[in-house]
Parts: structure tokens; sequence; C-alpha cells
């Protein structure tokens, strides 16, 4: 069976995507499903995707577009628990500890809210780059950022002020 590079495609990029399904989605089995999805979407227009001036950044969108429209729908049909209730104690590592309290954070935020943070700070795109992947103003990435990377500060300043040990900082897009 010809598949015209997709097979390729998919080996260079799954990483990545696998990566951005699970700070969009916070838990490895919904990203891979996600990363599933994406990808027999993009199967099914390959020539399409092909055509674009960055087939992955053409994925990408697929990839958060179907994010946000899957956490509609479960919006209305489940309830996402914020914390597990046999959460370790003190004795985790400091890098697990900043890892847990920032995907906390990225759930305080609304599915675009949080497609503009991850796309802009963990993905390092540009905001011209991320409004092009999310089909949006340049404008309104500048203003979901300004929004997500203000309850990110409440909520990690408040996590802080619980714990004084912790330190954490959210830097700023270069």
């Amino acid at each position: 069976m010809r598949d015209d590079g997709f097979t390729d495609f998919v080996v260079e990029v799954e990483g990545p995507l696998l990566r951005t399904a699970y700070l969009l989605t916070g838990d490895h089995g919904h990203a891979e499903d996600l990363v599933q999805t994406t990808l027999v979407k993009a199967h099914r227009h390959w020539a399409r995707v092909q055509r674009a001036d960055s087939p992955l950044a053409y994925v990408r969108r697929i990839l958060v577009t179907s994010h946000v429209s899957w956490r509609r729908r479960m919006s209305t049909s489940e309830q996402v628990i914020e914390t597990v209730p046999d959460r370790a104690g003190d004795d985790l590592q400091d890098r697990l500890a900043t890892t847990d309290l920032v995907r906390a954070a990225l759930r305080e935020l609304s599915p675009k809210v949080r497609a503009v943070v991850v796309l802009r700070w963990f993905e390092d795109l540009t905001e011209a780059e991320t409004a092009r992947v999310l089909g949006c103003s340049t404008s309104t990435v500048s203003t979901h950022a300004a929004r997500g990377l203000a309850t990110l500060r409440r909520h990690l300043d408040a996590t802080a002020a619980a714990d004084p040990d912790t330190s954490i900082y959210v830097r700023r897009p270069s």
C-alpha cells in the first residue's frame, strides 16, 4: 500500500504531537487517543496536508481543534477530577512536584486559553504561528495568553503562599 510519505511523517512528528497532546489533556491515555484521532484525520486528508506550507502546523491545528471539541463534549457528559484522592506526600522529587503544580495550574484554564499557553510557551511558537494553528487573530492569541498567564500566576502564587518552599516562575516568551 502506497502512503505518499505519511508513515515517515508520523515517525517524525508523533513525539512532538504526543507531548503537545499530553500538555493539553494532562493524561497519557487521553493524549495517545487524541494523537491517534488527529493522525486518522490527517491521513484521511493527506493530500491536503502535504500541500500545506507546514504540514506539522496543519496537523497541530487538527490536534488542538480535536482537543477543544472533545473538551466541549466531555463537559456535558463527564466530570473531571482535579486531584487524585491518594496523592503522594512530601517525598516526591522537586521536579515531579513542579510538574504536577504546572499541570494543575494548566487545568484551571479553559481549553482555548490552555491551547494558547501550551503552543506559545511549551511548543515555543510565535503569536503569529499560534494564531495560524488556532485559526484566530494575533490579538486573540495575545488576549488569551495574558489571561492564561494571569490565571497561572494566581494559581501558582496561591500554591507558593500555601507552601513557601515552592518556587515556580512562568517564563515570558522571547
